[in-house]
């Protein structure tokens, strides 16, 4: 197990840290996985201090939230009643919708794909496609694609890359009579369609699983993207296609037909776009008027109940607090405690929360460059408490990437040149390298595209001049 953590430090910067990497043995049930965590959490003296647990969505993770936030609500820790504290992988979630997806059309990628094979199935073959290349002039400067049909991704690569070249594949299969796999006219126009669909969810994809990690706040505009995408899609002429949105739209309405009620907090805490845009990209979709209320309500009654609840209190206990302690009764200037005394009248005279102060100001111009970090740093002195909540939401990872890196990194440390280290050895070593220097894991994803992309344009002057 790889537990991180994430939060935005005093100068307003988000940071990572791995706190456990811990072998479990089996069985990997959600109720032992929890009792494993609440260990983890209480030897780190940070219990209390849970704000949400990002998982994948393994079933058992959903019986690990729910023990979690049992030892939560014993302990009188349990935020609003645990309605924020599960948070699914979108990453996962995403994955899951696109394969769902690509299931209906496997047959319209299959020849692509066998056509990639034929290619790079032998140095002659790539040098025969790099002269059909050099021919054609086709100086595109991509790579050939090879996919690896579990990672969705690499089939969208493979698409994009076989269409930049297409004419190359046309002219190999007039040229090699062995190379029987060319897709037909009406099969290139379908892979397309699908790649131009399929665009938006790849980079997506890359934003969410970004070693940047991503603040909470570009989740919602993301998400309602992907389902506005797969709506258009539904009704396209081609059946193929259609019947692909519809299998995605079962996906999305299963993990995220109400959205993430925490994340899509995020938005409306960017002075750019408040509510009015989650309004706006509502009633941008195919749903009914009573539909778009109701979902706008839940997020604005479920902004308000947290703060409300875990950050307006706060809020009027500091400042009752603060009146006391200006309190002077041994003094000679007569006017000393007027302030306090004024400000009483104010506060009972201003009802407003912080938060509603923050929704009625103007929004700040969308069009500009926005450091949300920034932005909350610079008005923490005007909106104290609501600065304090903003930080908790930004800083909740939206993906899984952060731990899920830590098991390649690990796999490094642990490799067949040093495999006899014990696992608390291992888990000192990783999480040393992770708090004194943090790296990301990027050299294995490294590692994975160069075995399944080739440069085969490159091949052709090789060619040319093995044979002067």
């Amino acid at each position: 197990m790889a537990l991180t953590a994430h939060y935005i430090d005093d100068s307003w910067v988000l940071r990572k840290k791995i706190l456990n990497f811990k072998v479990i043995p089996p069985p990997h049930s959600g109720k032992l996985l929890a009792e494993y965590l609440v260990n983890f959490l209480g030897n780190w003296g940070i219990e209390k201090k849970v704000f949400t647990i990002t998982v994948d969505n393994a079933k058992y993770n959903d019986v690990l939230v729910d023990c979690l936030n049992s030892h939560f609500r014993l302990n009188r820790v349990l935020l609003c009643d645990g309605d924020f504290t599960h948070v699914r992988c979108c990453a996962h979630v995403l994955n899951l919708i696109v394969q769902g997806g690509l299931k209906v059309i496997e047959g319209a990628i299959e020849k692509v794909r066998e056509s990639v094979k034929y290619v790079r199935g032998s140095s002659d073959r790539k040098y025969k496609f790099a002269e059909c290349i050099h021919q054609l002039s086709l100086k595109c400067g991509k790579k050939v694609h090879q996919d690896i049909v579990i990672r969705w991704n690499s089939t969208y690569l493979m698409l994009d890359s076989a269409l930049a070249y297409r004419n190359a594949y046309e002219r190999l299969a007039l040229v090699d009579s062995r190379y029987k796999t060319f897709p037909s006219e009406q099969e290139w126009t379908r892979v397309e369609t699908i790649t131009k669909f399929l665009k938006p969810f790849y980079n997506i994809t890359t934003l969410f699983s970004g070693n940047s990690y991503p603040t909470s706040n570009l989740y919602f505009y993301n998400v309602w993207k992907i389902q506005k995408c797969i709506e258009d899609q539904m009704d396209n002429v081609d059946k193929v296609i259609s019947d692909m949105a519809k299998e995605m739209k079962k996906k999305f309405d299963k993990y995220w037909e109400n959205y993430s009620m925490i994340l899509s907090f995020a938005v409306v805490l960017d002075p750019r776009y408040k509510f009015e845009l989650v309004e706006f990209f509502f009633k941008k979709l195919n749903m009914e008027e009573k539909v778009c209320k109701e979902k706008l309500d839940i997020i604005f009654k479920g902004i308000h109940k947290l703060y409300d609840t875990e950050y307006g209190v706060l809020s009027r206990t500091t400042s009752s607090t603060a009146r006391s302690s200006n309190i002077c009764v041994d003094t000679s200037d007569d006017m000393d405690g007027f302030e306090s005394f004024t400000g009483e009248f104010r506060n009972v005279e201003k009802k407003k929360s912080q938060l509603d102060m923050y929704l009625e100001e103007d929004r700040l111009n969308r069009e500009e460059e926005l450091d949300i970090l920034q932005y909350w740093k610079d008005n923490q002195g005007r909106y104290p408490q609501l600065s304090l909540m903003a930080r908790d939401i930004l800083s909740i990872p939206i993906t899984t990437v952060a731990s899920e890196s830590s098991f390649s990194i690990g796999g490094r440390v642990l490799s067949k040149y040093r495999s006899s280290l014990r696992s608390s050895n291992v888990e000192a070593l990783l999480c040393t390298r992770d708090w004194l220097f943090d790296l990301e894991d990027d050299e294995n994803e490294d590692d994975i595209e160069e075995e399944l992309a080739e440069d085969i344009e490159s091949l052709y002057p090789t060619y040319d001049d093995s044979h002067v």
